[in-house]
């Protein structure tokens, strides 16, 4: 299992990719006939799990930088590190890839080499562009995609609405999408909720926090808005920052995003506050005891941890219609999906009509750790029958 270089296991704070590194690990070790090694940063470890790792300290700061900057030579070395070791053990059925694009790139590669076992590479970010995306500044990465021989080389998304963007090109080793999922059970769950909203995401236009802000000034509502700000977690960081002129990070997007967009409602409306990057029991307080998430992505989101985070403590989601919102939403039953931002604030105010207990069972049936382990066992089973057959 090669996670991304940049942050340890188990996480601690903001974790997307990693978070569903780690639970998906700690499950497949309860899988009869599976064992699991763990490639990933070594600035803390796993109980249980024998992890191998070439950096030893965290690199949080270096994921806002540009792929040509530092972060490719970490991630380089990180591939280059890992390879040397499962060619040298020589045991490996198969490695499971979670390092957006350049992952895919490096194992199309590397999976043609003799007694490099086949690879299984998640797409878990958005890596088929758009006219959008590319207009945001995104570059087109398709072309990159379709031109790749891949080896043995296999893929698979975390949600059919990104699956569906695939490059015509790789349709031949695309597997079936498999939900991303969480150790729902850690999550307290609390049908009792307080009086205030929340929102859990990265600061960024595309999360649309917002219009989460404009609906809580608007209704005078109780509106906790939680993150990182480019990568700051601290609110006594971010009010620093803010006040200085010269910050290194004004030219930083997300930063202007927070300073330009958001903090005008956090200064003139005292009920909407930055509650900073929550962890631990924190973090789970935040969530279980919250009238609603609200999550109003202005982008096709491939997934969404904080959605269901939210709904295994109970706690119901009103979103934007897009992306993969559908195949984690059942309007009316764990939450409200909007088509547009007056429907958004008028399922806000309807959020009472949600059960808890609904919301609940929802992440247990679908998005328990447990489910997404034996899909990706299935899918494991399938890259190993598929590379035998070209053998």
């Amino acid at each position: 299992m090669i996670a991304p270089p940049w942050l340890a296991l188990p996480i601690k704070g903001y974790g997307g990719i990693e978070l569903v590194v780690q639970s998906l690990v700690q499950e497949l070790q309860r899988i009869d006939g599976v064992s699991v090694e763990l490639f990933a940063n070594g600035a803390r470890r796993m109980k249980g799990v024998r992890t191998h790792a070439y950096y030893d300290r965290e690199y949080f700061d270096a994921i806002d930088l540009p792929y040509y900057d530092a972060p490719l030579q970490i991630m380089q070395t990180h591939f280059n590190f890992a390879l040397k070791e499962i060619e040298a053990d020589g045991g490996f059925d198969i490695i499971h890839d979670h390092n957006p694009y350049i992952g895919p790139a490096y194992f199309s590669l590397a999976s043609r080499i003799a007694g490099v076992p086949p690879v299984l590479h998640t797409f878990h970010g958005p890596p088929f562009s758009t006219a959008e995306t590319i207009a945001g500044g995104q570059a087109d990465n398709r072309p990159q995609l379709s031109l790749m021989n891949l080896g043995r080389l296999y893929m698979t998304c975390i949600s059919d609405a990104m699956a569906k963007k695939a490059p015509k090109e790789i349709k031949p080793h695309m597997l079936r999408a498999v939900h991303n999922a969480i150790a729902y059970e850690q999550f307290p769950f609390e049908p009792v909720k307080q009086n205030y909203y929340i929102t859990l995401a990265r600061f960024t236009k595309d999360k649309g926090q917002v219009t989460a802000a404009k609906f809580a000034a608007k209704y005078k509502k109780r509106l906790r808005m939680a993150g990182t700000v480019a990568g700051i977690g601290s609110n006594r960081k971010l009010l620093f920052e803010l006040s200085n002129p010269l910050s290194k990070y004004r030219k930083n997007e997300e930063f202007r995003y927070y300073s330009d967009k958001i903090l005008p409602y956090v200064l003139t409306y005292p009920r909407i506050t930055y509650s900073g990057n929550l962890s631990g029991k924190r973090k789970m307080q935040f969530l279980s005891c919250a009238k609603a998430l609200l999550f109003p992505i202005e982008w096709e989101e491939p997934f969404g941890m904080a959605v269901i985070e939210a709904l295994a403590c109970g706690t119901p989601v009103v979103a934007m219609n897009r992306g993969a919102m559908p195949e984690i939403i059942e309007h009316g039953v764990n939450g409200f999906l909007a088509n547009s931002e007056r429907e958004f604030y008028e399922y806000a105010l309807r959020v009472d009509e949600i059960s808890p207990e609904a919301c609940r069972n929802s992440v247990e049936m679908y998005f328990s750790a447990r489910v997404m382990a034996e899909q990706y066992v299935e899918r494991y089973r399938e890259v190993i029958a598929l590379t035998s057959t070209e053998e």
